[in-house]
């Protein structure tokens, strides 16, 4: 079984190109339901951290200083990530980031995260409560999720509530602390969703001499749109 890495950071302001990552943390879901395993760093971005992500998250310069690179700490963050699957809330913002801070790192061979196998719980939340407010303090009080304890934005409590907030969209928890109902649905959804559907076979009423004269009305349309279903009439 796959296992869902919930992904949240914290960085020196907003641009990709020139800022870079100072906290990452990460928690693991194993059939929607937390694991106990987490990855958590801070990181030394080696440069200074603009005054209104400071207010954000309240990572200072000074306390940054002795942290390790973002390249030391890499290997355990690809090693924890694994072949699971990514969940992030807003990706393209993250995925800017992790990609500009891999691509800086001394290998030959490039590392890059495919923005289309993340899973964005944003998308998820702007489809079911379209026209809402989809944030995550937004969830959270949608949800009952207690946030009392995020006084300031953190890496790993950001995806520890991402992580409770994702089960909500899911549809919660359905039986006291066993998700095994709500995986059993999604996994049912899942398969019924890629399970090949025959095709519907309707059977001509035409008389032979009306087919025929359909089928010429039909050979003087040209239609990119419906060329298929032309040649379907011709041959009928």
């Amino acid at each position: 079984m796959t296992s869902e890495i919930v992904l949240d950071t914290e960085t020196t302001s907003t641009d990709a190109k020139v800022d870079r990552i100072i906290e990452v943390g990460c928690v693991e879901l194993m059939n929607h339901t937390q694991t106990g395993r987490t990855f958590y760093r801070y990181i030394n971005p080696q440069r200074a951290v603009h005054p209104d992500a400071l207010a954000v998250h309240g990572l200072t310069d000074a306390f940054l200083s002795d942290k390790p690179l973002f390249a030391t700490i890499a290997p355990e963050l690809i090693d924890f990530i694994g072949d699971g699957t990514l969940m992030i809330h807003s990706a393209p913002f993250y995925v800017r980031f992790l990609n500009a801070e891999f691509a800086r790192l001394p290998t030959s061979q490039p590392l890059a995260i495919q923005l289309d196998a993340v899973v964005d719980t944003l998308l998820i939340a702007r489809r079911k409560h379209a026209g809402a407010a989809n944030n995550l303090d937004a969830l959270c009080s949608r949800y009952g999720i207690d946030r009392s304890r995020r006084t300031k934005h953190g890496a790993l409590l950001d995806a520890q509530i991402l992580a409770e907030v994702y089960v909500e969209l899911l549809g919660g928890k359905q039986v006291g602390f066993d998700l095994g109902p709500v995986a059993a649905t999604v996994n049912k959804a899942a398969a019924e969703a890629a399970r090949p559907v025959a095709p519907r076979v309707f059977k001509s009423r035409l008389a032979d001499a009306e087919r025929k004269r359909h089928a010429a009305f039909v050979a003087t349309l040209k239609s990119p749109v419906w060329g298929d279903y032309i040649s379907e009439l011709k041959e009928a």
